[in-house]
């Protein structure tokens, strides 16, 4: 466990150097910057900014920085390759001086920059709405159609704010949902912002007849404060569902798992005892998996989220890999199964190759 810990430390170190020794390089040659000591401090600074954020609260800038350096590291990565193959083919291949390869190498990768974040900032700040049509033959009491609003990692708290949730309930509310599915990873982690930032009073504003649910996510448990979470929660009227299943007015069940980060979570056949399989099953369960077992069991609707479809592009190519849906809608069988990429964003506020979401889901019952 040591060496993989040194290992991964080593490996992030020389990442942080080659990305510093490039801008020193540029620094250096359009500036004439001549203060490596204040820039070795500054890169390191920065490039450990979140770790040192752990600390508590009061680090919270430190999240902030440490945060975008994320979004620099993750491009810096793909883009100063192509920028130091291109230097150099231009330098030796095309005999253009040195400085003056470095001079406009250098302003091209901060328009990138400039462009990536500008960009990414619009996605992860501008929700869109997705909508999806379902039929689920079964009888509902009741009801004979469904209107369901349905967010996931918002990740409220430091970075994504009050006026990124009072984006989430101006844009449920407009939908006149009947229900509000909540599936895991409403806060970032600790609940200590959200208190601070009162952003209760605005989250109770979510409005829908039948109620709001939600479910844990892993940063929920990442916080380890999961009891004054849930505190909150009750105060807002959420009801989080922990491995249980609610009826509605006799028509319905929507049933929450714990997250799979539960070790000792409830198993979905035990869930699901004692209730008429007969009536429609809609079920949360934060990370997309397990969706030939809930077809097995008879669930008819499956939401989730977590995968946040990979947030900055080329991340989607790995979370395609990772989950048989890791965003969008697919049937199998008689299950209907939504992944949203999220409603907020975990690390920089930038989504690249994918937008903040709320998914309504209209539902037709026989």
């Amino acid at each position: 466990m040591a060496g993989s810990v040194l290992g991964i430390f080593t490996l992030y170190s020389l990442l942080v150097f080659y990305i510093g020794w490039n801008g020193w390089v540029w620094l250096e040659t359009v500036f004439q910057f001549q203060y490596p000591g204040l820039y070795a401090l500054i890169v390191g600074f920065i490039a450990f900014a979140y770790f040192l954020s752990r600390f508590g609260h009061r680090f919270s800038i430190f999240r902030m920085i440490g945060s975008y350096w994320m979004a620099i590291l993750q491009y810096a990565i793909l883009l100063l390759p192509i920028v130091n193959i291109l230097v150099i083919m231009s330098t030796y291949g095309f005999s253009i001086p040195l400085e003056t390869s470095i001079f406009w190498s250098g302003y091209l990768t901060i328009f990138i920059f400039f462009m990536i974040f500008a960009y990414g900032t619009f996605n992860a700040h501008s929700p869109v709405v997705r909508r999806y049509d379902i039929h689920i033959p079964k009888k509902a009491g009741p009801f004979k159609q469904l209107r369901i609003a349905m967010a996931s990692d918002m990740h409220f708290g430091t970075l994504s704010g009050k006026a990124h949730l009072r984006r989430l309930v101006k844009g449920v509310n407009e939908l006149n949902p009947d229900l509000i599915l909540l599936p895991g990873d409403i806060i970032d982690d600790d609940p200590e912002p959200f208190i601070r930032k009162n952003m209760g009073e605005v989250m109770k504003q979510l409005k829908a007849p039948l109620g709001v649910f939600g479910v844990l996510g892993n940063h929920e448990y990442y916080g380890g404060k999961i009891p004054r979470f849930i505190e909150q929660m009750e105060k807002i009227n959420i009801k989080i569902l922990l491995d249980e299943a609610i009826e509605i007015e006799e028509g319905f069940y929507v049933i929450g798992r714990k997250d799979r980060t539960e070790k000792n979570r409830l198993k979905l056949n035990d869930l699901l005892t004692g209730l008429d399989p007969a009536r429609p099953l809609l079920l949360m369960d934060h990370q997309p998996y397990g969706l030939d077992e809930a077809r097995a069991h008879g669930i008819d609707l499956m939401v989730s989220g977590h995968t946040h479809r990979g947030q900055m592009a080329p991340n989607h190519l790995i979370t395609k890999k990772m989950y048989e849906l890791d965003w969008g809608y697919l049937k199998k069988g008689l299950l209907h199964v939504i992944v949203s990429s999220g409603f907020g964003f975990w690390g920089p506020p930038i989504r690249i190759g994918s937008r903040s979401e709320i998914v309504q889901i209209d539902i037709r019952f026989d």
